[in-house]
């Protein structure tokens, strides 16, 4: 079924409460797992190629190859001069409102000429005498350096360049293909992948709020009324994706920016692709949650000797009045050993009372309505709870664990508001339900062609989880482990409730101090970082494309309603799509998400992203348009499914595949003059990289020794990180750091921030007199040469020669060096990117984490993976057939 876009029937079987984003009153409605669960061959139509042939075939040159063709079809006269695409500058910023949203009057008649009414081909093309660069053919086999000095881009949409200005940003809102095909045979033939990549609750530095007793939408399929709807004229507008022709209501006929009655098409909704609204009460099925907060902590032996315990409490401690909530917002605690323990903090008592329940087969609450209090009222038992409870703890030689009953516990606490548990577990469970036995073979790390144990081995963390989806409980997972804990089964509790999993192996307050500033700077941004409760998300489509399969955390609830108890501004989506009808009469589709979510202070909110992009009939304008960064994050998605489905072996496979079957259509359909080499489109130049990058990538490789919590939480991220993180785990960046100069600096709130040059992944860029920054996401390795200049160490490391560098540094002094400045500038504009913190290791070639710096050298031959140069040459091999 298309998704939602077709008249009210497709409804029925939904209340009008779902009609309005709202789900909360359908306990008939048993969610099914999201996840990309519903589709298990989700490959299928990319997997065209022949599979991966054992050893390495020597390079035959393949049969000559064609030159494009350049006969695009041409614009109508209105749009001869759109070829003005924004710049970089443009796209800075999250939201792009127009930069003056409400001047200079339109005739309707131009608005007229909107998505719905535009010419057969919007490509950008048509509008050049030559090939467009992201169509100029690359030899693989002869250009090396193919990586751009910065960022790499996502392609612009080729849209006249009015409605380009206000598309959503692709940092929020973006396709794999920003040229939709016509046909599903097109896109099959392209063998390119369809799908959308969100960040539908990101921090945005400009978001325009919407407070009005009437929100516009659709009568038909409930779209949001956004800057891509038709007006006929000013009483009446079409919508963008079903086309029915619906009333403007009088109250939209007053702009309250301009203050100006008679202009709808001028009205903020219309001016912006992201904007959100504060929702009337017809959005609430019931009176807007509290934020209510319950902490779930492991106690025993094992966890109190990590240290663990000192950090959260005093984290806690300092963050407390930065919790986001109102004056309603609920805190409580349960600590766990093989006994569940409850914290009575009723305002009046002098001190907290702890609640010991010792039958974990039968968990009760002992004292309902006092184990969640308002953190306003009780604050100073908080406290003192706080500071005592690592002292409380100290002496124990309890080392059992009984997590499901503690979760068990939790549940039942926060079932009748809702809200977030934030568990922190040490080890593997061993008591009560939920127990688990080690799965892992240490002997089988490396040598195992398939891994096993990638699927959950109990699946009461899922059902749970769904229980808890149901009652608007979300669980975040801190996992803080030196052994092996089974993440596999773990994780469920938080992927199909729509929480995070944080994961911190060989955690150790004294052995790793590295590893205790990560947790203390993640857990800050945890505590402090904006929340929405109770929500729900809907992505809406043009007639004729439907979604099939969600990636992510969250439930999928009736067909296209992502359940999400919790939203969090770090967390990233992913759909597939296909085309089920044939697009010949647009000339445009369009894509909507609308978040709808319980902010902190009690607001109900709907957060609305809108895109558009042209429809086009022709391979080459879908390869002038494909965005191979959110080609490859989606194929990652894929992958991970893949693996637990079928198997890791498969899933490699299918991914080099996905490479192979795309230039191999890319050469026989497109290009017009044969020759010899690989080749491929600019645009794509990229795509093999990358899935060798995949293939080497902690969740794919094989035959190097692998931890299984490790593997399966590289899973986790690629399925749950928005693309701009997850580009940087797939395929780092290097960087030289010792010779930084302001030339091309950055100037960010008065810091200049250098811009080095990003290197290619092999060792033979690096030079033995030079230092080198490695940008991997979630760790940074600075890799010191032996000859380095002495200059670097004395002004940045403040080391007086290479044998002073320790095997153990991790922070960069703050020495008064223009040198220190640059490279600390440099590093912490990095880190300021994303919501997490990484690690940073300063490395010379004795350090142990040589290794894994090297390995992150993805262009470079090891024992069991074929470097750059030998994957293009098989890939070759196969396109030539």
């Amino acid at each position: 079924m298309p998704a939602q876009c077709g008249s009210d029937a497709s409804y029925a079987s939904h209340t009008e409460y779902e009609n309005q984003e709202n789900d909360f009153e359908c306990p008939g409605h048993m969610p099914t797992p999201g996840n990309g669960a519903q589709v298990p061959n989700s490959f299928d139509h990319l997997e065209m190629g022949p599979k991966m042939a054992g050893p390495l075939p020597p390079q035959q040159p393949g049969p000559p190859t064609r030159h494009m063709g350049l006969s695009y079809p041409s614009l109508p006269p209105g749009y001869q001069n759109t070829s003005a695409l924004p710049t970089a500058a443009t796209m800075q910023h999250p939201v792009q409102p127009s930069t003056q949203p409400y001047s200079h009057p339109q005739p309707y008649q131009q608005h007229s000429a909107g998505p719905a009414q535009l010419s057969p081909s919007l490509s950008c093309l048509s509008l050049q005498s030559q090939t467009p660069e992201s169509l100029r053919v690359v030899n693989l086999l002869q250009e090396r350096n193919l990586l751009p000095l910065g960022p790499v881009t996502p392609p612009t949409p080729c849209l006249p360049q009015d409605l380009q200005k206000i598309n959503c940003h692709p940092e929020v809102f973006r396709s794999t293909l920003t040229s939709i095909p016509q046909t599903q045979s097109l896109l099959n033939k392209a063998k390119l992948p369809l799908g959308l990549l969100l960040h539908p609750f990101k921090d945005l530095s400009q978001l325009p709020v919407v407070t009005s007793s009437t929100i516009v939408r659709c009568r038909s399929c409930r779209t949001y009324i956004n800057p891509f709807v038709t007006f006929l004229d000013q009483r009446r507008w079409k919508c963008n994706l079903c086309y029915r022709v619906n009333d403007v209501p009088e109250e939209f006929m007053y702009n309250p920016v301009s203050r100006s009655y008679g202009e709808p098409h001028k009205r903020p909704e219309v001016q912006n692709a992201t904007l959100e609204f504060i929702a009337p009460s017809e959005y609430m099925l019931r009176p807007p949650q509290p934020a209510v907060y319950l902490i779930v902590l492991d106690v025993s032996h094992n966890a109190v000797e990590t240290g663990y315990l000192d950090v959260v409490c005093q984290s806690l401690l300092e963050n407390i009045n930065a919790l986001p909530g109102d004056s309603r917002t609920k805190i409580g605690f349960i600590t766990f050993d093989s006994t569940i323990h409850f914290y009575n903090l009723q305002e009046g008592l002098s001190q907290p009372q702890m609640l010991i329940v010792s039958d974990i087969e039968d968990i009760f609450l002992p004292t309902p309505d006092s184990l969640l209090v308002n953190l306003n009222e009780c604050k100073e038992l908080v406290q003192d709870l706080l500071r005592s409870l690592p002292q409380m703890f100290g002496k124990t030689m309890e080392t059992q664990c009984a997590l499901g009953p503690a979760l068990q516990a939790a549940f039942k606490l926060l079932s009748a508001t809702g809200g977030r548990v934030s568990v922190f577990q040490t080890q593997l469970p061993s008591l009560g339900v939920g127990a688990l036995k080690s799965r892992e073979d240490p002997n089988q790390r490396a040598s195992a062609k398939d891994i096993q144990h990638l699927s959950p081995a109990t699946d009461f963390y899922k059902k749970l989880a769904l229980d808890c989806s149901g009652q608007q409980v979300a669980v975040d997972l801190f996992l803080l482990s030196s052994q092996y804990c089974d993440l596999a089964s773990l994780g469920c509790i938080s992927r199909y409730s729509a929480g995070s999993v944080y994961y911190y192996p060989s955690y150790h307050q004294q052995h790793n101090p590295a590893g205790v500033e990560c947790f203390q700077k993640d857990l800050k941004r945890y505590l402090t970082r904006k929340i929405g409760f109770e929500a729900v998300m809907r992505i809406r489509c043009s007639k004729g494309l439907s979604i099939h399969t969600f990636h992510g955390n969250f439930f999928v609830r009736s067909t296209d309603l992502l359940s999400l108890p919790n939203v969090n501004p770090d967390a990233g989506f992913a759909v597939q799509m296909s085309i089920e009808e044939n697009l010949v009469d647009m000339q445009s589709v369009s894509f909507q998400a609308a978040l709808l979510y319980t902010s902190s202070k009690g607001e109900r909110r709907i957060r609305v992203h809108t895109m558009c992009l042209p429809v086009v009939n022709s391979l080459s304008d879908i390869f002038a348009g494909a965005d191979v960064q959110a080609i490859t994050c989606l194929l990652a998605s894929m992958a991970v499914d893949r693996s637990v489905t079928a198997s890791l072996s498969d899933a490699r496979d299918a991914m080099t595949n996905a490479s192979i079957d795309s230039l191999t259509s890319f050469r026989t359909s497109v290009l017009t003059i044969q020759q010899p080499g690989l080749l491929a489109p600019a645009c794509l130049r990229l795509f093999p990289l990358y899935i060798l990058a995949l293939l080497k990538q902690k969740a794919f490789r094989t035959g190097t020794s692998t931890r299984l919590d490790d593997r399966v939480f590289a899973m986790c991220q690629l399925k749950y990180q928005p693309l701009a993180y997850v580009m940087l785990m797939i395929h780092p960046a290097l960087y030289r750091v010792d010779d930084l100069t302001d030339e091309g600096a950055l100037n960010v709130s008065e810091r200049t921030i250098p811009q080095p040059r990003v290197q290619q992944l092999s060792v033979e860029k690096l030079s033995r007199d030079g230092a080198f920054l490695m940008d991997a996401g979630s760790v940074i390795y600075l890799w010191i040469g032996r000859n380095c200049n002495p200059n670097f160490l004395t002004q940045v490391l403040g080391l007086p020669n290479y044998a002073a560098v320790p095997l153990n540094m991790n922070m960069l002094p703050e020495l008064d060096t223009a040198e220190s400045q640059r490279t600390r500038a440099f590093v912490g504009w990095l880190r300021e990117q994303r919501p997490f913190f990484p690690i940073l290791h300063v490395i010379r070639d004795e350090s142990p984490l040589k290794a894994s710096f090297l390995q992150n050298m993805i262009e470079d031959r090891t024992e069991s993976a074929l470097s750059y140069y030998e994957f293009l040459l098989h890939i070759q091999q196969q396109v030539s057939k």
